[in-house]
């Protein structure tokens, strides 16, 4: 007997096929629970500094509640944009991009899981004030990018205007400022090892994203050829 195919009913299983909204939406849906996790976890020492804050005037504090502001507010941004992104036109293939895209995300957070430092306000300083540099960096940087938001080596939407003008890859210079200085506050030879290794991967993703892209979108090249990586004129 031949046996035919029977395509799924509209409206049904077709909207979950791969490369469309709702699969691109269910593959996010893990990484949607982990920034409301961090959300919830930035929130909870606000009430406390705030109150710090109203009792005691001081620069410190402040830049600390200001730093978790920004982590907040970054969350919710980076939620918003993954669902309402653009389902991908390509991506990087085998599985080495990906696990360099999660523990790009993810190593830093381990960082929470260390015991503080002894710091002199001087330091605190320096670290809170790249957390909220860097976070309100990314921030903007993730706005720009929009619907073309992607955790993965994916390739969305090009964009080149704003602060993708300058520098290819502003949103993971604004990261990286924010994740510095937690590695600060963390400061350890732990800490210090988590930062190479966040960072080692970070540069492995930009390499796969960049190829994800020249494969995807044929002007990729001219603008790769004017722009910088991460810090104009140096890389």
């Amino acid at each position: 007997m031949k046996m035919v195919a029977i395509p799924p009913a509209p409206g049904r299983t077709a909207i979950f096929h791969k490369g469309g909204k709702a699969y691109d939406f269910l593959a996010a849906t893990p990484l949607i629970a982990w920034f409301i996790f961090g959300a919830v976890a930035t929130l909870r020492p606000l009430p406390q500094l705030g109150a710090q804050l109203l009792a005691r005037p001081d620069m410190t504090v402040a830049l600390t509640l200001l730093s978790k502001c920004a982590v907040l507010l970054f969350a919710i941004v980076a939620i918003t944009m993954l669902i309402l992104r653009q389902p991908p036109q390509g991506g990087a293939r085998g599985i080495a991009p990906r696990v360099a895209g999660l523990l790009g995300t993810y190593l830093a957070v381990t960082m929470v899981l260390l015991p503080p430092a002894k710091l002199s306000p001087a330091w605190m300083a320096v670290a809170s004030a790249l957390t909220l540099g860097g976070m309100a960096f990314a921030c903007f940087s993730i706005v720009w990018l929009g619907r073309s938001f992607s955790l993965m080596a994916e390739a969305r939407q090009l964009v080149t205007s704003g602060p993708y003008s300058v520098i290819r890859h502003p949103l993971y210079v604004g990261e990286e400022a924010a994740i510095i200085g937690m590695a600060i506050l963390f400061f350890s030879p732990f800490a210090l090892l988590l930062l190479t290794a966040q960072i080692a991967c970070q540069l492995y993703r930009m390499h796969c994203e960049e190829d994800v892209l020249a494969s995807a979108f044929p002007e990729y090249h001219a603008y790769k050829a004017c722009t910088a990586r991460l810090v104009p004129g140096v890389y």
